[in-house]
């Protein structure tokens, strides 16, 4: 049986993160369900519309991780969406994989206590608004349990391996970093 992944996408989301992602979990033979916060059509942050397969307030299903990507104003519409705050505590009680990249692990994780006790990463200068209790590492990708964040559109690919890693496996990664010729 195949695994679900949710992508998150709110207007001013950043592209090349949501995209890769997105690609990236195909390839892995993950089943992917693109959703937008309110709408089905989304407007990235350099001007780039993508049609979402449905709206999150309209998704039903249980994904087996949610992905969300960075941007702004992307990741703080992402923080405004009760909806996704409320499965994103569902995700974390049943330690389902929470997948943030950019400013998305500052703006729309840490203000939900998720990073709290956790080691996570950011992009450059977001690492102000984790709190105390989170461990800000430089890192291009960190996984601390079932939680993991990333820096920006440059980490992208490391960060959706990382996440067909913690799903399907780490031979799956390896086999997708080869063929996709992914520096390592």
């Amino acid at each position: 049986m195949s695994k679900k992944v949710l992508v998150v996408l709110a207007d001013g989301f950043e592209e090349i993160e949501a995209v890769t992602a997105i690609d990236i979990f195909r390839r892995a033979g993950i089943d992917v369900t693109v959703a937008g916060v309110g709408t089905r059509e989304v407007t990235g942050s350099h001007g780039i519309t993508v049609k979402t397969d449905t709206t999150l307030e309209e998704y039903k299903s249980k994904p087996d991780a949610v992905l969300l990507p960075g941007g702004m104003p992307g990741a703080e519409n992402l923080n405004k969406s009760n909806t996704l705050k409320t499965l994103l505590q569902e995700m974390n009680e049943s330690k389902k994989i929470i997948g943030a990249i950019c400013a998305s692990p500052a703006v729309a994780l840490a203000p939900q206590g998720i990073l709290n006790g956790r080691k996570a990463t950011c992009y450059p200068g977001f690492e102000s608004q984790f709190g105390r209790e989170t461990k800000f590492l430089p890192e291009r990708v960190v996984r601390d349990g079932h939680v993991i964040t990333s820096r920006g559109p440059g980490t992208a690919i490391e960060f959706a391996l990382e996440v067909v890693s913690a799903l399907v496996g780490p031979a799956k990664s390896a086999e997708l970093s080869k063929a996709m010729l992914v520096k390592t």
